[in-house]
């Protein structure tokens, strides 16, 4: 029997300096954004195209990165399939393998798995998790990342206790907002073409050593022509609390779902609580935290007592959350139309977060001038040394100054 193989054509090796043919041998990707598909057993068979930039990294080298995909090596689990933490041998990088678990490979993962290819290798910005690489070998379907050490903004946020973690202040759940929306601003316009991500949460916010965000699962993204001035229809995917009404009832979509998302975000961070309570045991007794938030913000005694008890207040800080809380107000409005942008976020977060204040003088001296010196001083040849009566102060043709 002919063993199972993957060939790779790198672009200087083809006749299309853009793209990367992976050509996979019985198998094929049905569904996705890139590409028509079909299968034959006969020959290999082009299964995508993508742009330029990426990188194919063997399935051998991700077993030696993550000792085999040990237990001891998991970051964490969803639909997709499982995160492990690894080292690659030759360098000692650290990354982070999405691998899909093997003989459960769906229609609906390989499209996730593609659409995180397609939009990752168009895509660059600081504030989007960075896509090393990837794997296609057999069933084997993985992606590799960037490490971000810190892990999931939701580890922080709600966990931080039985992690052993200490609470965000509010000055850096500010600052982690600001980074979120602006790699959303991006996704949404400033990106060579225009991007809906669909499931922004908490979970896939990704904190590095300096506590800096990133977005990250970009498996439910959608592509939105004309730079994100029309609504494109699709099935209706996401996580229940953080979806916008409009979306779920007519399956339509615009970049103000995103912004929808973003303002539940926003009152996550306020108040420490979910989107969506799942302790009650009552499926009635759920409340969904926007309607809670809406209700609490009314004055200012209930909404004070809507803070997360974990933030530190002062009247800088009350006054600061107010802003905040205001705009996820917006953010999270019924219709779509009444939402803010993502770049008008961006400036009012920014304009909270990044307050100029000027910084204190050295009591002796400020740049390494004196103050109190006089202008014109005697040293050497010079005439004169400080103010003296006109009648006494000489004409500027009578300085004379020895070089």
């Amino acid at each position: 029997m002919k063993k199972r193989s993957t060939v790779v054509i790198h672009p200087r090796h083809s006749g299309d300096a853009n793209a990367v043919n992976m050509n996979v041998s019985e198998s094929s990707v049905d569904g996705g954004d890139s590409g028509t598909h079909s299968q034959t057993r006969s020959k290999p068979v082009d299964i995508q195209v993508v742009e330029a930039g990426n990188m194919i990294i063997s399935i051998q080298l991700l077993k030696n990165a993550t000792n085999n995909f040990s237990k001891e090596n998991i970051l964490g689990s969803g639909g997709f399939g499982t995160v492990y933490s690894g080292e690659l041998l030759q360098d000692g990088t650290k990354i982070a393998v999405k691998r899909m678990e093997p003989g459960a490979v769906s229609q609906q993962g390989l499209a996730q798995f593609k659409s995180e290819i397609a939009v990752l290798t168009k895509v660059r910005h600081r504030h989007l998790v960075a896509l090393l690489g990837y794997c296609l070998d057999g069933n084997e379907r993985l992606l590799v990342y960037e490490f971000m050490p810190q892990g999931t903004l939701s580890r922080h946020l709600f966990n931080w206790k039985e992690g052993g973690l200490r609470p965000l202040e509010w000055t850096r759940r500010l600052i982690i907002a600001l980074d979120v929306a602006r790699g959303v601003e991006y996704l949404h316009g400033l990106a060579h073409q225009s991007f809906i991500h669909r499931d922004l949460k908490p979970s896939n916010i990704l904190l590095g050593d300096d506590m800096r965000a990133k977005v990250s699962d970009f498996g439910l993204v959608r592509l939105v022509p004309d730079n994100g001035n029309h609504s494109i229809e699709t099935r209706v995917a996401g996580t229940f609390g953080y979806l916008a009404p409009e979306y779920v009832v007519t399956g339509r979509v615009t970049t103000k779902v995103d912004v929808f998302s973003f303002g539940v975000i926003l009152m996550e961070l306020i108040t420490g609580k979910k989107a969506i309570d799942t302790t009650v045991s009552d499926p009635e007794d759920i409340v969904h935290l926007t309607t809670w938030f809406r209700r609490m913000y009314t004055n200012n005694d209930t909404f004070q007592e809507a803070i997360d008890p974990a933030i530190e207040l002062n009247e800088e800080t009350l006054t600061s959350v107010s802003k905040v809380a205001e705009l996820a107000g917006h953010c999270c409005a019924s219709e779509s139309y009444q939402r803010p942008d993502m770049c008008y976020v961006v400036n009012i977060l920014s304009s909270i977060a990044e307050v100029w204040k000027p910084s204190e003088p050295y009591s002796d001296d400020t740049y390494g001038i004196d103050l109190d010196m006089n202008l014109l001083t005697t040293k050497s040849d010079m005439i004169f040394t400080q103010r003296q009566p006109d009648s006494i102060v000489p004409k500027m043709e009578e300085l004379h100054y020895t070089f």
